[in-house]
């Protein structure tokens, strides 16, 4: 649209539409006539695509093809009935340059898809009545086949297409190539495996693989939900504020919204945890409804002083790491790789502090310190999510930091905004997977009837001390996934920092040193406190008494660390200082001007 606007020689905004007629007596009645049947027709086809979605009776390919020859009709009808029933009693039968564009568009797609909608429900038809017997197989297999392979191959060119063209590298069709990748992705999730199905006399389905399937089908229709929301707010810019149109939809926009979206479908991927929890509760053998936390201490005279002293950490953490975040995201100078890093890391730190901190401080001042069975496998998920996921944002800020010193002259080819997307996507998705597989392989076991768990949070190990089935498993799961968390993202740090002292010790310029010490002296404190609390935390003395020591140690990460980390960059990053200065004097300066208009 926005192209079209500048392409437009003769600077034309509108055009006049004539109508059905000009005689002023008519315009009620064809008003009236019209919107009946507009209704009519939008009840009925939508009625018709609903049923023919719900009535199991009607899973067939030729309901299949009538929902899709509904939605097309009232595609069509749509694009054009309203605006002709607005000119039946509007006086001025006008319409904008772009507006023209779009319902033309509209409409000859729809047009041209109804021809070869009709031609393929012609082709069933005769299917059906030629080849009866064998109507269910060639209607299955070749016909899904062709429409997968179709499907894949098209959005396969979308995404590339996109990818390369440079004509092509605008708000419409950035956010078109992630639309092309998120229904490349459910179609992948559900396809391959029903492909098979037609061709295996087996047609089983592992667990776990099942899961997964559910996974990432809704992880990608939830996602496209979003897509489409943006794609729609792309094209009422491009058509209400066609003059504003590459300001408002700047590449900064697009990609805070692909930032957001990469947020919500990680956490909207735990949605898929809601239904989980009934089906959980059904094979919940022993009838567990809720779990006894036992707390940090019993004794009755440090409640009090507890949760003053955890209010207060907690209280740090959220308004540290929530004004980072907004910090990040509003000041201008800080819209770099490290600070987009530091932003999610906040986020990740106030999720994990959040999913265990309020429950925490709930039971100091409630006498009954249970939580629902539900609950508790939420708040595990949601821990264990968010604590994987800064794992490895860490890894990914240390490589960035690698890059800053090593490579300074091609940093901001290196660590492009795709590039650091894709660094935090991953965590994020991966986390996820990793939370909800061994999740729910704890839950669908047995408990033994045993349902107090020696922590003050709903953790992995105690829970699965409570277990009456065989644990060698879920252990074994556990323990390969912590391991290769754990040391994964560990080398990934060493190697980059080892690589960024041999640079700092080959540099002449002890302005230069001073200056890589501060670029990563803060992350490399995180690193220190995050990486020596786990350690610590596994690879304890025996002497020690380990529940004491571990509650202490889950305190110190759960809690202090989320708190720590605000400050370590507020006060260690003249930056972030500058930034917080400049946005405090602008905050202040708005609350004057505000008092002064209204005093």
């Amino acid at each position: 649209m926005a192209w079209m606007e500048e392409q437009n020689k003769t600077v034309l905004n509108e055009f006049l539409l004539m109508g059905l007629t000009d005689r002023p007596e008519l315009q009620a009645p064809f008003f009236v006539l019209f919107f009946l049947v507009y209704a009519t027709s939008a009840v009925g086809n939508v009625g018709m695509i609903i049923l023919t979605m719900t009535d199991d009776k009607l899973q067939t390919p030729m309901y299949f093809f009538l929902r899709h020859l509904a939605f097309i009709d009232l595609g069509y009808s749509t694009a054009v009935g309203p605006k002709m029933l607005v000119h039946f009693v509007a006086n001025e039968n006008t319409i904008p340059y772009n507006w023209c564009a779009a319902q033309l568009t509209f409409f000859i797609f729809f047009i041209i898809s109804e021809l070869f909608i009709l031609s393929a429900m012609a082709y069933d038809r005769y299917v059906a009545i030629c080849n009866p017997l064998l109507y269910t197989v060639v209607m299955s297999r070749r016909l899904f086949f062709l429409v997968y392979a179709t499907s894949a191959v098209g959005n396969v060119g979308m995404i590339i297409l996109t990818m390369t063209d440079d004509k092509l590298q605008t708000p419409m069709y950035f956010f078109l190539r992630h639309l092309a990748f998120i229904d490349l992705g459910y179609s992948t999730a559900v396809g391959p495996k029903m492909l098979v199905h037609f061709v295996a006399n087996e047609n089983t389905i592992p667990y776990n693989w099942c899961a997964a399937q559910l996974t990432f089908f809704i992880f990608f229709i939830i996602s496209e939900l979003f897509i489409l929301s943006a794609m729609a707010y792309d094209r009422y810019v491009a058509i209400c504020n066609p003059l504003l149109y590459t300001v408002v939809m700047s590449r900064r926009f697009t990609n805070d919204t692909e930032e957001i979206n990469i947020i919500f479908k990680a956490l909207l991927l735990i949605g898929v945890y809601i239904p989980c929890m009934a089906w959980m509760d059904k094979h919940n053998l022993t009838i567990l409804k809720e779990f006894i936390l036992m707390g940090i201490t019993d004794l009755p005279e440090l409640q009090a002083p507890l949760f003053g002293l955890f209010l207060i950490v907690y209280l740090f953490s959220v308004v540290g790491n929530l004004g980072l975040i907004l910090l990040t995201k509003i000041d201008s100078r800080l819209q770099t790789p490290m600070y987009f890093f530091l932003r999610h890391l906040a986020f990740t730190d106030l999720g994990y502090s959040t999913a265990v901190g309020p429950k925490m401080l709930v039971n100091f001042v409630d006498d009954q310190h249970t939580i629902s069975y539900n609950w508790c496998a939420t708040q595990l998920t949601f821990f264990s999510t968010f604590i994987t996921s800064e794992i490895f944002i860490l890894s990914a800020m240390a490589y960035d930091r690698y890059v800053a010193i090593c490579n300074p002259l091609l940093y901001t080819v290196i660590m492009s905004q795709r590039l650091c997307q894709v660094l935090v996507a991953i965590p994020y998705v991966y986390s996820v997977f990793v939370s909800l597989l061994t999740i729910i392989k704890i839950f669908i076991s047995s408990f033994c009837g045993h349902n107090v768990i020696r922590h003050f949070y709903c953790d992995s190990l105690p829970l699965i001390s409570l277990l009456c089935s065989d644990t060698r498993e879920i252990k074994l799961v556990i323990l390969i996934f912590s391991a290769f968390n754990l040391f994964s993202s560990l080398l990934i740090v060493l190697v980059s920092y080892i690589l960024i002292l041999v640079a700092i010790i080959r540099m002449n310029s002890p302005e230069g040193r001073n200056k890589a010490f501060s670029t990563c002296g803060s992350h490399l404190m995180v690193i220190v406190v995050f990486y020596g609390t786990l350690f610590f935390m596994y690879v304890q003395p025996k002497s020690l008494p380990s529940l004491d020591t571990g509650k202490i140690t889950s305190l110190f990460y759960t809690l202090v660390i989320p708190m720590l980390n605000p400050m370590i960059y507020s006060f260690r990053n003249k930056e972030v200082k500058n930034a917080l200065g400049r946005t405090w004097k602008k905050g202040a300066n708005t609350l004057i001007k505000i008092y002064h208009r209204i005093w």
